[in-house]
């Protein structure tokens, strides 16, 4: 059975992207680690399948595409779906395709992001990303493949990454409650091991404080940034003996859901107000329409395809790059103070 690079470095005591170094030639490694490392692949029999020299001559014109981990947001993702497809557009313009790479097999111990990229001789990737992120992603970012990634921190000698600011993302969401009224907020976000998720709700945090409204820890809830979690969560928030009646979806699709869970509670919607985040496109034709923090998806992969040409072509070093994001006001977060309860509770 043929090696993967993992387990020569394993064998050979040394880092995977030291193995990659060595079977690419590149002169910043010692002679006793080549050596080493030469003579665990001579004993085990593998041999690459190109050399550095073939690269050099000739690109291949081809962009990987990797949904990392335990990834929901596939290509069924509203939001993801317009990244790919702007980052797509620019990138196809310059002469390249994209190859997607399958993580059906992340579970498994074989998993080998690098090993296949250097197969396929891919001239850079794009890594999107999720929850649980497989170690060989950060294998791959380690190596000399230029990567960018969308909502995963990448820190390689040949990476970067891009993120909507999503502490400004919250910033925005919160104001937008104060400014209308809206003091009793709950949190409905994705899993709490979650990156953007994580940044979100420190954002929510910190933003409450600024303005004086409680954090309650029973108004904190999480999901997986799908229309059945926000459901699921908002028939929690309902069962409390004090329910919020303001809420802030990480996602547009759990606000969605949080909004059809209200609606099936017997609930008057118009007595809450809802923010979600990503304005995806049926966020305006939801009943009523959804206020929400709108992510610029275009830009988002338009940028990723622009920096991964001039990582590729040596132009730039790693970067980390920040989206602003805008609120797009929308019915479902109108004024408290107009709404019924509010001025009952006045009187």
């Amino acid at each position: 059975m043929k090696l993967t690079i993992k387990e020569i470095a394993k064998l050979s005591g040394v880092s995977q992207s030291t193995v990659s170094k060595i079977i690419n030639n590149y002169d910043d490694v010692g002679e006793k680690t080549k050596a080493k490392v030469n003579a665990v692949m001579e004993e085990h029999g593998y041999r690459p399948t190109y050399s550095a020299q073939t690269l050099a001559r000739k690109s291949t014109k081809m962009i990987g595409v990797i949904y990392a981990g335990d990834i929901n947001a596939n290509f069924d993702h509203p939001f993801f779906s317009e990244v790919v497809s702007s980052f797509k557009k620019t990138i196809g313009a310059q002469g390249y395709d994209l190859l997607f790479f399958s993580n059906e097999k992340f579970h498994k111990a074989d998993e080998d992001y690098l090993a296949r990229c250097q197969h396929y001789h891919v001239d850079g990737c794009i890594i999107i990303g999720g929850e649980k992120v497989e170690p060989s992603v950060y294998a791959l970012d380690q190596s000399e493949i230029p990567c960018v990634g969308i909502d995963i921190e990448l820190q390689g000698p040949r990476s970067a990454y891009i993120m909507t600011d999503n502490h400004q993302v919250s910033g925005l969401a919160v104001e937008h409650f104060y400014l209308l009224g809206w003091h009793d907020v709950a949190f409905i976000g994705g899993q709490q091991e979650s990156l953007v998720s994580s940044q979100r709700e420190e954002g929510f945090k910190d933003h409450m404080a600024t303005y004086g409204m409680k954090t309650k820890t029973e108004w904190l809830i999480y999901g997986d940034f799908f229309e059945q979690s926000g459901y699921d969560g908002m028939k929690q928030l309902l069962l409390l003996e004090e329910r919020p009646h303001a809420i802030f979806a990480a996602s547009d699709l759990m606000a969605l859901g949080a909004m059809k869970a209200i609606k099936d509670h017997g609930a008057d919607i118009g007595e809450f107000g809802i923010i979600g985040c990503d304005d995806i496109t049926a966020a305006k034709y939801v009943d009523p329409p959804l206020t929400t923090v709108r992510q610029d998806k275009e830009k988002i992969g338009k940028m990723a395809a622009f920096i991964l040409q001039d990582l590729m072509h040596d132009r730039i070093k790693g970067t980390a790059v920040k989206i602003d994001p805008d609120l797009i006001v929308r019915k479902s977060c109108g004024s408290k103070r107009e709404s019924s309860r509010y001025k009952e509770n006045a009187k």
